[in-house]
């Protein structure tokens, strides 16, 4: 019931957890003792086979093409009581990893997967951009709130961003409730887009949320993981807001077995949420890899906080390339220090430092793939699963091409804010958009790691 990939006997690998090997002090040394010797790459540590229970197991490998294609041939089928709506969510950082592989424009690329997943038989194809709007402006929202509390609440700062699963799944399964405490409880963009189609959309199409089936094509293995949270679920419908991720490269894999080319397939709009709209060219958030957390953060927290109006954010890079921080200053003093953590190197030596009560961060946007989510493993990834580093560069130069939008100049996230959620400050809000992350206590019994 150890984890399977402890015995790497390669010393010379330099991913190996060598950056926890100095701790000074005994409650790091006996944390992290066990992790050190046992050699566990941190690029292995989430999401292979021995992290998850039996339960977890079985779900998660029911999310793949069958799943999929037991849909559409059920919809085949005469028995129209058992159809359903299929609806798929294709996130932002997903569209340049097919635009870069079959050299395509981004919003080719976006309408051409349209147009071969409706040839499938799917009934709509949507863009989760609308999504991360929520998310980010929900976490603006929170990260003002916990700042102003910040000396009345122990763990009301520093901040940590809630859109990486493999973060998440990683703090409530290993790290302790001092950890989770400080996590942002804005749910990602995968789930609040679940919310919308099994919620705000099936409600417009006069659906019942059982009746649509909602999958996500998504850059990363550990969306799987997500989908399967219980507090993602709603048992009223018996239905889960997500019920099967999909990674980019399991699509492309759809259209080999196909023997379907990107380049033959009919450009089709993609959908939107909103009556019979139609979704116009592809756009983004600030942030050169990710949704641009950070920047969002930073800028709303500045005009909020400071009366500071910041136009451009300047990055610093500390250690290496994936670990960055931003500061803002006013009358000489930094009052704002933020920081991107991406790979978990960079996240076992921010932890430490936040257990030894030398943490400098107000906010930190956590990303478990070094690189960000264009270097998610369901994607660029070579046949040996290194990454595939000429098509990953080209991929960044296609997302940072993309227009940037700000959340806030979203018509339709204002209006559905008052229309469907009631207000801005509503429980609906609340129920809708959040969620809450602890520690986990997982049973003898389970097959996760032995830390």
């Amino acid at each position: 019931q150890e984890c399977s990939k402890k015995q790497k006997n390669d010393d010379t690998q330099s991913t190996s957890v060598d950056a926890l090997s100095s701790n000074d002090g005994s409650e790091e040394k006996n944390e992290f003792d066990t992790l050190a010797n046992a050699k566990i790459l941190l690029s292995d540590c989430l999401a292979c086979d021995s992290c998850m229970t039996l339960e977890e197991g079985a779900r998660v490998f029911q999310q793949n093409q069958k799943e999929f294609f037991r849909i559409l041939n059920l919809n085949k089928k005469c028995d129209t009581s058992k159809h359903k709506v299929l609806a798929v969510s294709i996130c932002p950082q997903s569209l340049p990893y097919f635009a870069a592989k079959f050299n395509l424009s981004v919003n080719e690329a976006a309408k051409r997967l349209c147009g071969f997943l409706k040839s499938l038989g799917v009934h709509y194809v949507f863009d989760t951009t609308i999504a991360a709007d929520f998310s980010i402006l929900e976490s603006q929202r929170e990260f003002v709130q916990r700042y102003q509390r910040r000396n009345q609440e122990e763990h009301a700062l520093p901040m940590f961003a809630s859109a990486c699963p493999g973060w998440i799944r990683y703090a409530e399964r290993v790290l302790t409730n001092l950890v989770t405490s400080h996590i942002c409880t804005a749910k990602s963009p995968q789930q609040i887009m679940g919310s919308l189609v099994k919620g705000y959309f099936a409600r417009q199409q006069n659906l019942s949320p059982d009746k649509i089936f909602h999958v996500v094509v998504a850059p990363c293995y550990d969306k799987k993981l997500e989908a399967l949270r219980e507090d993602f679920y709603t048992a009223l419908y018996n239905s889960p807001e997500v019920d099967c991720v999909l990674t980019s490269g399991e699509i492309v894999q759809i259209m080999e077995q196909k023997n379907v080319s990107m380049k033959d397939v009919t450009e089709v709009a993609v959908d939107s949420l909103f009556d019979d709209l139609k979704e116009g060219d592809v756009v983004r958030h600030d942030g050169k890899r990710s949704d641009g957390y950070l920047e969002h953060i930073f800028k709303h927290a500045a005009k909020e906080l400071f009366g500071m109006d910041v136009k451009e954010i300047t990055y610093k890079a500390l250690k290496n390339k994936d670990f960055q921080e931003v500061t803002l200053e006013k009358d000489g003093e930094t009052v704002l220090r933020f920081a991107a953590a991406y790979g978990f190197r960079n996240i076992q030596n921010m932890v430490l430092k936040l257990k030894k009560g030398k943490f400098l961060y107000h906010f930190v946007e956590v990303l478990a793939c070094p690189g960000g989510c264009l270097n998610g493993k369901g994607q660029a990834q070579t046949e040996d699963g290194k990454p595939d580093r000429a098509l990953l560069a080209q991929m960044e130069e296609v997302y940072t091409a993309i227009p940037v939008r700000l959340p806030e100049t979203n018509l339709h996230v204002q209006k559905m804010y008052q229309d469907w959620l009631e207000g801005m400050d509503s429980k609906k809000v609340q129920d809708t958009l959040h969620t809450t992350y602890s520690a986990v206590n997982q049973s003898t019994s389970s097959l996760d790691i032995k830390w």
